[in-house]
Order: structure tokens, then sequence, then C-alpha cells
């Protein structure tokens, strides 16, 4: 897995293999200007703990390579514990909007999962306790508790390794609807997911292990109106030969199996995080 310094990554040098539509380029001045915002957010001491994860989520990259800038509406679909969240919402600025999106919980789902439940009422506060009053204004919402007046107001809806989810939960269908209705009608949806090998069987990647084909991702979206417009390696890891029997949470952080066997933990430290696709789509009309 590539380590890479901070400073390099302010320089936002995104690989990609398919042209982003150049409607939505910026310029030389307002590129340089947001790679100095992003630089300086990420140097930010309330990332102290979550800067460790930079050389596989590689945040400077990734975000440049969806296009987002300071002062847009953007989606970020189940949040989580906010690391994402401590980026993007200082990010986007006193201009910007920030919309933590969860879905709709069946009652089962209880535990770790009752996080995400309210997020209209709850998830602003816990936003503000991350980043304190500066930044973004910040709005939650569940796919069945989205505002109307939302409609077309989003820039960019983004999802980090949640598709494997959306699909063993039953999500995907009213994710992929709710992203529809609140992008513009120029707007970018970007995903992030562990990849699986093109070659894996379907029942490994339905889900449960956390790996998705980039072909079945592409197809998906492309089911729900999403064109494909732009692929970057910039989350790839080679050394990773996603077919773990329990998964991706086999990998770091997780060390699933592993307990505190110091050697297999070491193993896996070799590794590296998961082998990750990040793919660049615009609704279609």
């Amino acid at each position: 897995m590539r380590m890479k310094l901070l400073a390099a990554a302010a320089a936002l040098a995104v690989p990609f293999t398919v042209a982003a539509p150049p409607a939505m380029a910026q310029s030389g001045g307002q590129a340089q200007g947001a790679s100095a915002a992003l630089a300086s957010v990420l140097a930010h001491e309330r990332r102290a703990e979550d800067r460790v994860r930079d050389p596989y989520r590689n945040p400077a990259e990734t975000l440049a390579f969806f296009q987002v800038e300071p002062g847009m509406t953007v989606v970020d679909y189940m949040p989580a514990g906010g690391w994402f969240s401590r980026v993007l919402i200082p990010y986007l600025g006193p201009q910007g909007t920030y919309i933590a999106l969860n879905p709709e919980l069946h009652p089962r789902l209880t535990g770790y999962w009752d996080m995400y439940r309210g997020t209209a009422e709850k998830f602003p506060a816990q936003a503000r306790e991350w980043v304190g009053e500066g930044g973004a204004q910040v709005i939650g919402a569940n796919t069945d508790d989205v505002p109307d007046e939302l409609a077309g107001t989003a820039d960019r809806f983004l999802i980090f390794r949640e598709m494997h989810n959306m699909r063993r939960f039953g999500w995907l269908h009213d994710t992929l609807v709710t992203a529809r209705k609140l992008l513009k009608a120029d707007g970018l949806l970007g995903i992030e997911q562990h990849r699986a090998k093109a070659d894996a069987p379907a029942d490994f990647t339905l889900g449960d292990k956390g790996y998705q084909r980039e072909e079945d991702v592409i197809a998906l979206l492309g089911a729900y109106g999403f064109e494909l417009v732009g692929k970057s390696e910039v989350n790839a890891n080679q050394k990773d030969p996603a077919n773990w029997p329990d998964g991706v949470w086999t990998l770091p952080p997780g060390y699933r199996g592993a307990g505190e066997d110091a050697a297999k933990r070491a193993e896996l430290d070799a590794i590296g995080e998961s082998d990750r696709m990040t793919l660049l789509f615009r609704k279609r009309a």
C-alpha cells in the first residue's frame, strides 16, 4: 500500500482511467484554492486519530477525483463514526451544506445499528461535537424522511464502502432512488468500495463478505440511471487477495480471526487495508 505524505496529498494528483466530464473541470486557480483548503483541513488536530488511515483512504485524492469543492451541497451516505464528516464539513465551508443520509432501518436491526436511527434529530449535534460550529450547514435524514425541499439540491452524493451493506440489508433500491431525488440534474455520484476479483463467484459478492465486483457495481448504478464517467486506482491495493473466508474484516483495522496473535496481525499489516474501486457516475436524465 502506498504511503503518501500529507504535503504530496495536497497536490491532488488523481489518476483517471476514464475521463471526467469536461464541464466539471476546475480552473487552475480554483484547483489550487481547493487543494490548499483541503490540505489545511486534513492537517487539523481534530484528525489526529483519523490520520492513521489516510494512506488507505487517500482523502485528498479521493475527494479531488469526486470533484468535491467548497460551497457545494454534498450527501454523505452512512457517515457512521464521522471519519469523512470531519473532513467534509469544514472543507465545504460556510457556503456549503453537508447532508448525512442513513437508511431506513428494520426494527430487527438493533445494537450497533441504533446509531443510524433518528438521523435528522441526532446527527447535527453529533457533528458539532466533532468539528465545532464552523464549516458547512449540517442536515441529517433517513431515506424515509428526506425533506422535499432538499430535492435537486445536491452537487455530489458519496458512498464510502457501503455498497455491500446496501445489498445485504435491502437498502439498495431506496438509497439509489433517494440519490436521484437529491442530486441536481448535473450531479455526480462517487463510490469507493471494497473490490472483489473480476472472476469472484457470485455467492462471495452478495454483501456478507464486504467485497463487490466492479462490473456489478457499475451495472447496478446503470440500472438506476447513473452513467459511469470516471475510474481511479487511487485506493487500489494489489496485495489484497480479496478472497478472505471471513470477509474484508480480516484485514486491518478489523483483524477478524487474528485475535491477539501478534505474528498474524503483522502479516495482515503488511497487506494493509482492502483493495478498493473508486468510481464516478453522472445522473442521467
